[in-house]
C-alpha cells in the first residue's frame, strides 16, 4: 500500500515538473515569436523602402557592370518583399511594416554620397559602399530570423528566409568584385574635379 502511494506521488511530481517545464518553454517560445514578428516587420519595411532607394542608385551610377548588378538586385528586392508576405502568411499573420531606423540611416548616408559626389568612379564607389552596408544589415537580419524560425520550428518560414539570405550573400559578393576595379579608378581621379566644394567628403 505504501509503495502504491509513493509511486502515485512520484508520478504526480513528474507530471507537475513536466508541466512547469512545458509552460516555461512555451513562454520562451512566445517571447521569441514576438521578437521574430517584430524583426520581420522591420525587414519588410526595409525591403519595401529599398525598392525605391535602389533605382536612385542606378540613376547615379556610371559603371555599366554596377548598373546591371543594381538592376538585378532591385528585381530580387521586389521578390524579397513578396517572399516576406509568404513568411507572414506561413505564421498566420498579416504583412505589416515597422519602420527600421537602422536601415533608414544607412539609406540616408547613401543619398548624401550621391548628392555630393559628381558622377564617376568615386560616386560609384560610394554607391557600392552604401549598397554593401545595406546588404550586410540584411544578411545579419535574415540570418537571425532564420535561426529564430528554426528554434520556433517554423519550417516554411525558415526555407523562405534561407533563400533570401543566400541571395543577399550573392549580391554582396558580386558588389565586392565590382568594387575592386572601381575603387582603383576612384583613387586615381582628381578629387577637386569630382567633388563639389560643399561636400563633407572633400
Amino acid at each position: 500500500m505504501q509503495n502504491k502511494k509513493t509511486n502515485t506521488k512520484t508520478a504526480l511530481t513528474k507530471a507537475s515538473t513536466s508541466k512547469v517545464k512545458s509552460t516555461a518553454t512555451s513562454m520562451k517560445s512566445s517571447q521569441l515569436m514576438k521578437l521574430f514578428e517584430s524583426q520581420l516587420k522591420n525587414i519588410y519595411w526595409s525591403e519595401k523602402a529599398l525598392t525605391k532607394a535602389i533605382p536612385k542608385m542606378i540613376k547615379n551610377a556610371t559603371s555599366k557592370e554596377l548598373v546591371e548588378a543594381l538592376k538585378s538586385h532591385v528585381v530580387e528586392t521586389r521578390e524579397h518583399v513578396e517572399r516576406l508576405v509568404s513568411v507572414f502568411a506561413s505564421i498566420g499573420k498579416k504583412p505589416l511594416v515597422k519602420k527600421c531606423e537602422a536601415m533608414e540611416g544607412i539609406m540616408k548616408e547613401g543619398e548624401e554620397v550621391m548628392e555630393y559626389c559628381v558622377k564617376g568612379a568615386m560616386c560609384d564607389a560610394g554607391i557600392i559602399s552604401a549598397a554593401q552596408k545595406v546588404d550586410h544589415y540584411e544578411i545579419a537580419t535574415y540570418g537571425t530570423l532564420r535561426q529564430f524560425a528554426e528554434i520556433l520550428d517554423l519550417k516554411e518560414a525558415k526555407l523562405l528566409l534561407s533563400t533570401t539570405l543566400e541571395e543577399e550573400k550573392a549580391i554582396d559578393e558580386k558588389l565586392s568584385k565590382i568594387a575592386q576595379s572601381i575603387n582603383i579608378e576612384a583613387a586615381e581621379e582628381e578629387s577637386d574635379t569630382k567633388i563639389v566644394s560643399k561636400s563633407k567628403y572633400k
